[in-house]
């Protein structure tokens, strides 16, 4: 807590306890600020914000007298940052910051480094907020700055020293991080995405650039030397530059590697010694998303050796190619893939693994992006035995109309569509044999459905374990 009069020029010694710019979220003791959403003008709930007890509204407007002070500044946008990093006490220059950032990867990368840094490491992003063995769900991965530098705050006074987040391009766009200078920023991949937001793949790059353009000139910029835009952002880099890939130039090599059911082996290269890793992490992909998280170690002084030892013992990552512990005739996988590129690479890994079928159960949110459906689709339908089309975060479109986008581009007919994703899931364990894989896509372990305005509780997790427990 703070007094209001050393947050501002004020005559007035009122306890601040803290920050919102939701007036819904408002408790008696906080500060509004009347920020400028991206639908909304929060300076329209300043008599609900007072009514829920804020003891003081920040504005850029006038707005009239109040029965609380009210403080008038040019941009209550950019003064939210100024105000929050002075109530939080800066939180973020009180820890060694991590960045991820990327199309595909990136919440992977993020808990990876987490779970290899151990008890000093806090993690933010879309798997939610964790640190010493406590885990709390968040509906955004990056979120406004009220709550993320409360959380950060969270972190240091837990006793983290280290704190690994995913920074969203969204994020960037709204200038959430603008105050952030990351000791490592990490790029893992670029394809298209969030162009709803963007408008333009150029656009959704230049945001994720600045996940490297904010490393400290002592940092590190870690970056992915085969994503087409490896050049990009080497050129917009700050600190030291390192990479990791399949060139005898990148810093960390990888040699080659070998898939298996159940584990992958990977053979690398760094400083001109070879090191074996047993990973617990399935797919080829997941081999880049470690190399990244294991350079990020080494970056901070950790020996190979140990790290090798470390990484034997990741666990499952929630909703990232997670399989179902308590299936055993067949394997249920449940992952967020919701782009074509990520639909591929889990879809080409499991063609090389299977024994039977691949099932898979997915759609596409609505709302955005419909372009890339036809792509993703497609690729589903080619690499899967059966799918099963189904809603995914519809908002206000119809999901039959969504499906009809996803099945334009291909011939195929080995499909059927069930609206309803939990019948659309229990149909297609009811459809499983021996030694299928079922593929559940596209929303992981989210807690919500995106229907019109609303976000109706739900999660495709708990529909599974339902569906055991009957």
């Amino acid at each position: 807590m703070k007094k209001l009069s050393e947050l501002y020029n004020i005559d007035d010694d009122r306890l601040i306890r803290g920050i919102k710019i939701n007036s819904k979220e408002v408790k008696p003791g906080d500060i509004f600020v009347c920020t400028m959403g991206v639908t909304r003008d929060r300076h329209d709930f300043i008599d609900e914000a007072i009514k829920n007890g804020a003891s003081a509204v920040v504005v850029s407007r006038d707005v009239g007298e109040k029965s609380v002070p009210i403080i008038k500044v040019d941009d209550t946008n950019i003064e939210l940052r100024s105000l929050c990093s002075k109530f939080y006490d800066y939180p973020y220059t009180k820890a060694y910051m991590i960045g991820v950032t990327g199309t595909n990867g990136k919440t992977t990368v993020a808990e990876i480094i987490y779970q290899l840094l151990g008890e000093s490491c806090a993690y933010i992003g879309t798997n939610g907020r964790k640190y010493k063995s406590k885990h709390f769900s968040m509906r955004n991965t990056t979120p406004d700055v009220d709550r993320l530098y409360m959380y950060f705050k969270e972190f240091v006074d837990a006793g983290c020293d280290t704190i690994c987040m995913e920074a969203s391009s969204e994020a960037f766009y709204r200038h959430r991080l603008d105050d952030i200078k990351y000791d490592i920023g990490i790029v893992t991949n670029i394809t298209e995405d969030h162009l709803n937001i963007h408008k333009t793949l150029e656009n959704y790059v230049e945001c994720k650039c600045q996940a490297v353009r904010q490393v400290k000139d002592d940092g590190y910029a870690i970056l992915n030397s085969s994503d087409k835009y490896f050049d990009k952002f080497k050129k917009e880099a700050h600190g030291n530059i390192v990479s990791y890939g399949y060139k005898d130039s990148d810093t960390l090599k990888i040699e080659d590697y070998t898939l298996k059911r159940d584990k992958t082996i990977i053979n690398f290269k760094y400083k001109n010694k070879i090191y074996k890793v047993v990973s617990p992490l399935l797919g080829s992909f997941n081999v880049d998303n470690l190399s990244s998280a294991i350079l990020c170690l080494l970056c901070k002084d950790i020996s190979f050796d140990d790290i090798i030892n470390r990484v034997l013992n990741i666990k499952q990552i929630e909703g990232r190619m997670e399989i179902m512990p308590f299936v055993f005739r067949y394997t249920v996988i449940l992952d967020y893939a919701h782009t074509t590129d990520a639909l591929d690479n889990i879809l080409t890994f499991l063609n090389m693994v299977k024994d039977a079928r691949i099932i898979t159960v997915t759609g596409s949110a609505g709302g955005r992006e419909s372009a890339k459906r036809p792509s993703m689709g497609k690729v589903v339908l080619e690499k899967s035995d059966y799918v099963i089309f189904t809603m995914d975060d519809p908002r206000f479109e119809d999901p039959n109309k969504i499906i009809d986008d996803l099945v334009s581009e291909s011939d195929k007919t080995n499909y059927i569509r069930v609206v309803d994703r939990k019948k659309a899931i229990y149909k297609a364990l009811d459809m499983a044999k021996d030694k299928d894989i079922i593929l559940i896509a596209g929303k992981g372990r989210d807690d919500y459905m995106a229907i019109e305005d609303k976000y109706l509780p739900y999660c495709d997790y708990d529909v599974i374990k339902s569906y055991y427990e009957q």
